[in-house]
């Protein structure tokens, strides 16, 4: 017998079978978020797309983990699990991102989780639940060290000629982008976090510009001083997760070290540490 774990987001959700503490079957499927789905549309993506993936699993699903952005409230909580378990026909149990992230790099040792990735979110976390969140707030008030805040930085220091002699006619030509593209993917179109934070790239493509370096780096330390700092950072370890995280990490290292921040683990995803955490 095995268990189901997913990683859940808005536009994808990923999805392993573990046995034993190892993972043996891995789907993706279209994203399930409880805060912008209805109880219909998850369940026509569990029984369209996700069952008849299943239908090639090696082992029988004894139990459903399922992490997600939009499992913060107890409401939505309740919903996802009741359509889990009734689609799948098993217990179902429904947490948050940032949960998912804290088992999955701290596994049951107490420690500092952050989320590094279109949005940046941290927690302290006792071996099994969070005690402790600083309100990520969003790009716009927070966010600090995420892809879109790191995006929103850039496109302002572009637009404000801050950026040195070639760079600004250098990311702008990256993307086919004019000022006036730029301000409307932020004021005007959906999800300019989404919009930032693909800009955000070009800095991880020139870090080797200082002040793109210098950039990075103290937007990082941002994070670590607004948030990271709120918890008992001198006795534990931050680990990480996130594709900011993990692109970055040795300038987050680097920042953390400078705020006198120790790091621990760096993962991609978290899903080979929660395979660990939930043994089937």
């Amino acid at each position: 017998m095995g268990v189901l774990i997913a990683d859940g987001g808005s536009t994808k959700t990923a999805w392993v079978l573990v046995q034993a503490g190892r993972i043996v079957f891995r789907a993706d499927t279209g994203g399930i978020n409880p805060y912008f789905q209805s109880e219909e549309e998850i369940r026509r993506e569990l029984t369209v797309c996700l069952l008849p993936l299943l239908g090639g699993a090696p082992c029988p699903v004894e139990r459903v983990y399922f992490y997600g952005a939009g499992c913060a409230f107890p409401d939505k909580i309740a919903l996802l699990q009741e359509v889990l378990g009734c689609c799948l026909g098993v217990p179902a149990e429904a947490g948050s991102d940032l949960l998912g992230a804290a088992r999955g790099l701290c596994g049951r040792e107490p420690g500092i989780a952050c989320i590094l990735g279109t949005g940046s979110n941290s927690c302290m976390y006792n071996g099994e639940s969070i005690v402790q969140s600083v309100s990520p707030l969003g790009f716009i008030l927070g966010d600090e060290g995420s892809g879109a805040f790191l995006g929103k930085r850039l496109v302002a220091d572009c637009l404000k000629n801050r950026l040195p002699p070639g760079i600004k006619e250098r990311f702008l030509e990256r993307f086919g982008l004019t000022p006036a593209a730029i301000l409307e993917g932020v004021y005007r179109l959906p999800f300019p976090n989404r919009f930032l934070a693909g800009l955000s790239v070009f800095l991880g493509e020139n870090r080797e510009v200082p002040e793109l370096r210098a950039l990075l780096l103290d937007s990082f330390r941002l994070f670590f001083t607004r948030n990271v700092q709120q918890y008992a950072y001198g006795e534990f370890p931050a680990h990480f997760t996130g594709s900011v995280a993990w692109h970055y990490r040795e300038l987050v290292a680097l920042a953390a070290a400078d705020c006198g921040i120790r790091t621990g683990r760096f993962m991609q995803s978290p899903l080979e540490g929660l395979a660990a955490f939930h043994k089937g």
